[in-house]
């Protein structure tokens, strides 16, 4: 029988109860204040650590015209996130675990000043019903060391990370994440997370699922061994290549007094005022 519990340093694929878990916090309103409220997309926070400025984001989006099977295969399929994902800087499988498992790198853009974030997650999924959950942890790999030119970014095994889809009565998706368990992020980036890029990258997701079965049908469109696992052609690789990612071993770069850019005030100011 699997483990629930994660040691410090022992890496392990979530069970179902620890997917039952993630859906619970999902669902749960319970400690979040709800900060954001506009065009079907509704985004708590919740404050761990006042001090440190760590705190976790939730956003929650209703998609009318969306099947959740859709949203599931967009969110799975990694060619398809290079060409609607405009933060992706690079993104990769590295091997697969189990048939509902694999490891992976993510390189994404953040806001200027800020550096730049890379990460290793183990990922792992599961339909439960109507339920299709994804999760992530950050875990390191010692092939893959962490980049010079990125920052990197951490998702805590007791707070995984990556949408849960519902089908019914209609597709909508929750992202759960922790936003900087080093407390060294400016306030204004809290602000900017819950009041700005979390709803937009909800849009955006929106709008790639509205694209995708039309671009699937011409890129492999039988091609999906997130549903299909004799299709992975990923080599498998052993848990003991794993290690859990500690935020404490991090770099420790403090980054609380940047201020933010005109740029991005610009940015943040067109695109609030086109709704």
């Amino acid at each position: 029988m699997m483990k629930t519990k994660m040691s410090e340093e022992e890496v392990l694929i979530p069970d179902d109860r620890a997917f039952g878990r993630f859906k619970h916090e999902c669902e749960s309103e319970e400690d979040w204040t709800l900060t954001y409220n506009k065009n079907h997309i509704l985004v708590w926070v919740q404050v761990l650590e006042e001090e440190k400025s760590l705190h976790r984001i939730k956003c929650r989006m209703q998609c009318k015209d969306i099947p959740a099977e859709t949203m599931y295969d967009v969110l799975h399929d990694i060619e398809y996130r290079r060409k609607w994902d405009a933060n992706v800087i690079e993104t990769f499988d590295i091997g697969k675990l189990t048939v509902n498992a694999d490891v992976g790198y993510y390189s994404w853009k953040c806001p200027k000043p800020l550096k730049n974030r890379d990460v290793i997650t183990l990922r792992s999924w599961l339909p439960m019903g109507n339920d299709y959950i994804i999760m992530n942890y950050s875990v390191k790999h010692a092939k893959y060391p962490p980049k010079k030119d990125s920052c990197a970014a951490h998702f805590h095994p007791d707070t995984y990370t990556d949408p849960l889809t519902l089908s019914s009565p209609a597709a909508h998706t929750t992202y759960l994440a922790q936003v900087d368990p080093r407390g060294s992020l400016p306030k204004w980036v809290v602000n900017k997370s819950s009041q700005f890029l979390a709803p937009k990258a909800m849009k955006r997701i929106s709008k790639a699922c509205l694209r995708y079965p039309e671009w699937k049908q011409k890129h492999s469109p039988g091609f999906k061994p997130w549903l299909f696992p004799e299709q992975n052609p990923l080599s498998s690789i052993p848990l003991s290549e794993l290690s859990i990612q500690h935020a404490e071993s991090l770099e420790n770069i403090d980054e609380s007094s940047l201020s933010e850019s005109k740029e991005e005030r610009a940015e943040h100011s067109d695109d609030e005022g086109a709704h």
